[in-house]
């Protein structure tokens, strides 16, 4: 009950706290469900995506 109280009176008591911080919560939450589902993707089609294999088609450029 005393971190509830102590959560309370810090962050939700007053609008003024309380609006900052859920504009601060949301922004790190989007930037880490954007860097997470990112990761998952790269780790998912790793092998597929250009950053993989461009170094095949860039070589096989510079040799012609």
């Amino acid at each position: 009950m005393a971190f509830a109280n102590t959560l309370y009176n810090t962050f939700f008591r007053r609008n003024s706290i309380f609006v900052p911080t859920i504009f601060a919560g949301a922004f790190a939450f989007g930037i880490g469900f954007d860097t997470g589902v990112t990761a998952f993707f790269d780790h998912w089609n790793k092998g597929k995506q250009w950053k993989d294999i461009r170094h095949k088609y860039v070589e096989a450029a510079e040799e012609e």
